[in-house]
């Protein structure tokens, strides 16, 4: 099974950036639609990108679009999220998994630890 380790949290002040790391063991990582997720307190837990497994599809919730861009590097089996114009809404954990649709996959239960990002306006 794959397992993901999310990196590049930090603190920052609104309409700053963050670029997220999601790096990836297994050797099928190339053939897996993968996303971020992200999970604020008290909040359960909500879609924030995808991208088809070859990159050349890209999806955004409707609250990060326009600011968020999501990429891969199958070579590296890492995933991506450039963060830019950062509000303080956007403070959660953040969370990498393969994904259908806007939905981690249902035979997928290796969450990483997330990695924190706060936005302090």
């Amino acid at each position: 099974q794959v397992q993901l380790v999310e990196s590049g949290g930090g603190l920052v002040q609104a309409g700053g950036s963050l670029r997220l790391s999601c790096a990836a063991s297994g050797r099928t990582f190339s053939s897996y639609p993968m996303g971020w997720f992200r999970q604020a307190s008290r909040k359960e837990r909500e879609f924030v990108a995808a991208i088809s497994w070859s990159g050349g599809s890209t999806y955004y919730a409707d609250s990060v679009k326009g600011r968020f861009t999501i990429s891969r590097d199958n070579a590296k089996n890492t995933l991506y999220l450039q963060m830019n114009n950062l509000k303080p809404e956007d403070t959660a954990v953040y969370y990498c998994a393969p994904v259908q649709g806007g939905s981690p996959r249902p035979d997928f239960d290796s969450w990483g630890q997330g990695t924190q990002v706060t936005v302090s306006s």
